[in-house]
């Protein structure tokens, strides 16, 4: 379970494993899967063999050990892991631009919020955690595979609650009439947002908040020059993210010789240790090595949000 949808089984980080519950499998920083528990069931993995039976009842965030010795962490499945875990149906939206719409959008506990598409349901898990308890997320796609596959997604993470899958092409169609004036936000990731645009200014509260991802800044422009009829305090972001590493590197230094008048630089090789050398001694020790990662994500998407104009 991701979220504390009944009182009496609020999940925290140190409720227990049960039998039926879903954990992020984790291996090292860059893998990790979701695994669904069950009495007899096995993680066969490069590490070895790990028996489910030796899960239940371990705490979310344990070590467990497989048949080699090996271990893995056992994590609670959090809409940041699951983000990273889940089965890409769409491109999906990833936790710096994730984190940027829903402060942006205002979510709350006990809002509703419309969505559309659904796609892989990465942006849904963490809008139903944003609007949870009381709250409600109702999502759209025009793609009844995907929707059906979202639908499951949901009902494994434990979100069914939270969360209404529908399918429905927006673009197209426009939300239902039964949301018109009930929304406090609206997120729209379509090809042709500013097909939508009109009837979201329906569906949204006075004062409510729209927002818009497009991946090519000619539809934002678009976008824009629709959101001008009935919005306000329009802005777009770009939301960047660069990633460091660090870690643990054994460098090698030597001292100062008399006589010396520049420090020597830190080394990865020894001194002195081969025929012909002066002797000098260096010192090794770990030390923090911080750079940037390889795998950095570049340009995702634009941002686009507005705000619904108050009529008097």
């Amino acid at each position: 379970m991701i979220l504390p949808i009944d009182p009496a089984n609020k999940l925290s980080f140190n409720r227990c494993i049960k039998d039926g519950d879903l954990v992020i499998v984790y291996e090292r920083y860059d893998t990790m899967k979701a695994v669904k528990v069950s009495e007899d069931g096995v993680l066969q993995n490069r590490f070895g063999a790990f028996k489910h039976s030796e899960w239940i009842g371990k705490p979310f965030g344990s070590k467990v050990l497989s048949n080699k010795g090996a271990f893995v962490y056992l994590l609670a499945p959090t809409p940041e892991l699951w983000t990273l875990v889940l089965s890409h149906r769409t491109q999906i939206l990833y936790i710096a631009d994730i984190s940027f719409v829903v402060m942006y959008l205002e979510i709350v506990p006990g809002c509703l919020v419309l969505e559309s598409g659904t796609g892989s349901g990465s942006l849904t898990t963490s809008l139903a955690r944003a609007v949870a308890p009381t709250g409600h997320v109702y999502t759209f796609d025009f793609h009844e595979q995907r929707a059906a596959s979202a639908r499951e997604d949901f009902e494994k993470t434990g979100l069914s609650n939270l969360v209404t899958v529908g399918v429905r092409d927006i673009q197209g169609e426009g939300f239902p009439d039964e949301f018109c004036g009930r929304a406090d936000s609206v997120f729209l990731d379509l090809p042709q947002p500013w097909l939508a645009i009109p009837s979201a200014g329906k569906m949204l509260k006075p004062d409510g908040v729209l927002c818009s991802f497009s991946p090519c800044i000619e539809q934002v422009q678009r976008s824009c020059e629709t959101l001008k009829l009935d919005f306000t305090d329009i802005r777009t972001f770009e939301v960047l993210l660069r990633t460091y590493e660090v870690r643990q590197k054994i460098l090698e230094s030597c001292p100062v010789n008399e006589g010396d008048s520049i420090e020597r630089p830190p080394r990865k090789r020894r001194q002195g240790s081969a025929e012909g050398s002066n002797g000098t001694e260096c010192s090794s020790s770990p030390t923090p090595v911080i750079r940037p990662s390889g795998e950095a994500r570049g340009h995702t998407g634009y941002l686009t949000f507005a705000r619904l104009k108050c009529f008097v």
